[in-house]
């Protein structure tokens, strides 16, 4: 029987596409870190973020193969017991790190469940080697690492840059973490994943992840849109991100050990997403006002303040995050990964008039349905 691959974040929504591939593709039993108190918490979870990819009946197959870890990036050992965590170092060769924590605007939440976090996954990544060798380890981390850039094409090993300055400490920490990765895994084998603005799925029109959806349907909503519209907008698609990390993951021998996971030189620009969403609404081209970049900038991080009514200052907060990455007309070369891959991801204009009219008319949020078993359950309890 093959050993297991251990993976955090598998419940999450780039977590879930990677693990609803290895369902389909691999034979290995997969062992999902999870923060829950029990297993019945675990498979609702499981349950919230696979429903996206699965039947109730298909996921209810898959689940023998689904073992759950009580575990927390944050707590001492993982918050992982030591009997299990015993049976995890000798039951698995392999470990898939997805979980980290996306708050762009908190220092405090990134440096404990990015940081520390990371140095513990390393840790038990030695133990595991210690204690009957670990195949690999695969990180998954961001584009953001490179730091403030503006109008270029970057490269894998041209990334990391210890002399420019960091957009947020989201990308602060997971560059930190590369470093760390490359300084103590020694002999591991390891994997270093960047994905750049992962939106949307290019096979349905679905998704469970809004931030960035609100943010692009809300600025295609604009009357006069303030960018140049020959910007370029370095967005991939889950679908591809998902299977690539996976995929790359089970490999005997990748050719690299970092891949950027983005569109590349076929980047959509501002233009052609604007007019192709516009276009499938019945709706006049954009205009476009690049003059007006700085001060709507301005005007967004002025929607943060707590003066600001509660609703503006929630897309003001979500706006001031992403703008940075939106306003840069940086893309990342994903040569190495097409050629892994032997596939290309879908251009975003291909499917962003899907997305849009999805987002909206689901008020921007995933109608989830409730695991059967746990609705019979409470109702149990209820009579």
């Amino acid at each position: 029987m093959s050993k297991a691959i251990f993976i955090t974040g598998g419940t999450g929504y780039l977590g879930s596409y990677v693990v609803d591939y290895l369902l389909r593709h691999s034979d290995a039993p997969l062992k999902l870190m999870v923060r829950a108190k029990s297993r019945s918490e675990a498979v609702d979870k499981a349950w919230k973020a696979m429903q996206l990819h699965r039947s109730a009946a298909e996921f209810e197959a898959a689940l023998p193969r689904l073992h759950f870890v009580s575990g927390d990036l944050t707590a001492p050992g993982l918050g992982i017991d030591a009997a299990e965590r015993s049976a995890l170092c000798k039951g698995s060769d392999s470990i898939l790190h997805i979980a980290a924590s996306l708050n762009r605007r908190s220092e405090k939440a990134c440096l404990n469940q990015n940081l520390r976090g990371g140095l513990a996954m390393l840790q038990l990544a030695r133990e595991i080697a210690d204690a009957g060798g670990l195949r690999r380890f695969s990180f998954v981390s961001t584009v953001a690492v490179a730091g403030k850039r503006s109008h270029e094409l970057v490269h894998e090993d041209a990334s990391i840059d210890w002399e420019r300055s960091d957009y947020d400490p989201y990308g602060r920490t997971k560059k930190f973490c590369e470093h760390m990765l490359r300084q103590l895994a020694g002999p591991i084998p390891f994997t270093i994943f960047r994905p750049s603005i992962v939106l949307g799925d290019s096979r349905m029109a679905e998704t469970s992840q809004f931030d960035m959806a609100r943010a692009f349907c809300w600025l295609v909503d604009l009357p006069v849109l303030p960018l140049d519209p020959a910007t370029r907008l370095d967005i991939v698609n889950a679908d591809y991100v998902g299977s690539a990390i996976a995929a790359i993951h089970i490999k005997d021998k990748p050719r690299y050990d970092t891949y950027h996971l983005s569109s590349g030189k076929a980047s959509c620009t501002a233009a052609e997403i604007a007019e192709v969403v516009r276009r499938e609404l019945g709706q006049s081209p954009p205009r476009f006002a690049p003059a007006l970049g700085t001060p709507f900038q301005r005007f967004v991080h002025s929607l943060t303040g707590r003066s600001a009514p509660k609703t503006l200052r929630r897309l003001g907060t979500l706006l001031d995050v992403f703008l940075p990455y939106i306003y840069y007309d940086t893309v990342f070369d994903n040569e190495r990964v097409c050629s892994e891959m032997g596939k290309s991801p879908t251009p975003f204009r291909a499917y962003a008039p899907a997305l849009y009219r999805y987002a909206k008319d689901v008020g921007f949020e995933y109608p989830a349905q409730s695991w059967p078993a746990s609705s019979k359950s409470n109702k149990e309890k209820a009579a």
